[in-house]
């Protein structure tokens, strides 16, 4: 062991005795992913910019994709024989483990067949039933009670906080594969500091629902079209408490869901058309780091990107911004919307909340 950098009572022919092992270490998981890095672009792979846990490999007429979680690793590609040279590469490197194809990652269950790739959390949601005692539960037809709406004083406190907690964080982690839970983490990861007994009948509601349906995932078809569309809309002062708005969004390629999200705003908005603005400019900014990411896999994105959104007038500002003073207000950042539609990188469109 080297000493450290600054520490200079150390002489030439002195050496420092290790009291921990490295992964104790606060610098052991910057190391870590400094050393698998470097070894990695030592092989030719390129780091993205945009996800620093992507790596892609170019050659000609070879193309490989590799993930990074820590010490987990996906790897795929269009060459059989470049991907066995990359897990040698890595065993004499690391001593790795190969898995063989993936079927289970990090909670996600992979399926596979001849029409595509099917994506879910059943062996975690069932886990999660049993560890709350819901297994034998009668299953919930909603994610939430209809017109349910959470505040912090109608109900006494609830005593076990730290249940609660873990309940939502093991609720927020499920949302990687089930967009129907969105919302209703949103609402009550809320009150994680201080939550109540209808906070946590709530939580249990979620997960009754869960019960019904535990093996509902995402399914990507191996044919597919590859253009990209975005939905956006907003609650508007939909937060009793605050009185902020809430964004939502949902992305697709072809038929195929791969980005969504539930959030409250930062700010207040002061009327329906700033929540919807708002609501926008948070879409505009996920499309465009989905455009990043597909560039680096080497997917073409068609431009301009459908973006629909149900409120005419948060497109009619997207275009021309002539009402100053129900405009002037705005942060900044949300007139991002307006100079992304004027290069051509997305195309507001009304969609009717009827349909």
């Amino acid at each position: 062991m080297k000493p450290p950098d600054g520490y200079k009572l150390a002489s030439s022919n002195q050496v420092c005795k290790l009291q921990r092992s490295l992964y104790g270490l606060k610098q052991a998981s910057r190391q870590w992913n400094h050393e698998l890095t470097s070894k990695l672009q030592s092989f030719g792979f390129i780091q993205s910019a945009h996800n620093p846990c992507l790596f892609t490999y170019h050659t000609t007429g070879k193309f490989l994709v590799l993930l990074v979680y820590v010490d987990d690793v996906l790897l795929t590609g269009t060459s059989l024989e470049l991907i066995n040279q990359v897990k040698t590469f890595l065993h004499t490197l690391f001593t790795i483990k190969d898995l063989g194809q993936a079927r289970y990652f990090l909670g996600l269950e992979l399926v596979r067949s001849t029409s595509g790739l099917y994506v879910h959390q059943r062996k975690y949601v069932l886990d999660l039933l049993t560890i709350f005692g819901l297994t034998m539960a009668k299953p919930a037809a909603t994610p939430l009670p209809r017109d349910c709406k959470f505040n912090d004083v109608d109900s006494p406190l609830f005593i076990e906080v730290d249940r609660y907690r873990r309940l939502i964080g093991r609720l927020l982690y499920l949302g990687f594969t089930r967009p129907d839970i969105t919302y209703a983490t949103q609402q009550l990861s809320q009150f994680v500091q201080a939550p109540t007994e209808q906070h946590w009948t709530g939580a249990l509601h979620v997960l009754r629902y869960l019960k019904g349906t535990p093996s509902q995932g995402l399914f990507f078809p191996v044919q597919m079209d590859l253009s990209v569309v975005g939905y956006c809309d907003s609650d508007w002062a939909a937060c009793p408490i605050s009185r902020k708005s809430l964004t939502g969004y949902c992305v697709f390629m072809g038929s195929s869901l791969i980005s969504w999200k539930t959030k409250k705003q930062a700010t207040v908005s002061k009327s329906s058309a700033e929540a919807e603005y708002r609501s926008l400019s948070s879409t505009v900014c996920e499309l465009l780091w989905i455009s990043y990411i597909l560039k680096d896999l080497a997917i073409p994105t068609s431009l301009p990107i459908p973006l629909w959104c149900d409120n005419q007038a948060a497109i009619h500002l997207s275009a021309n911004p002539v009402f100053h003073e129900r405009t002037k207000h705005l942060e900044i950042d949300c007139h991002l919307v307006r100079h992304q539609f004027k290069y051509g990188f997305v195309l507001p469109k009304y969609i009717s909340t009827r349909l």
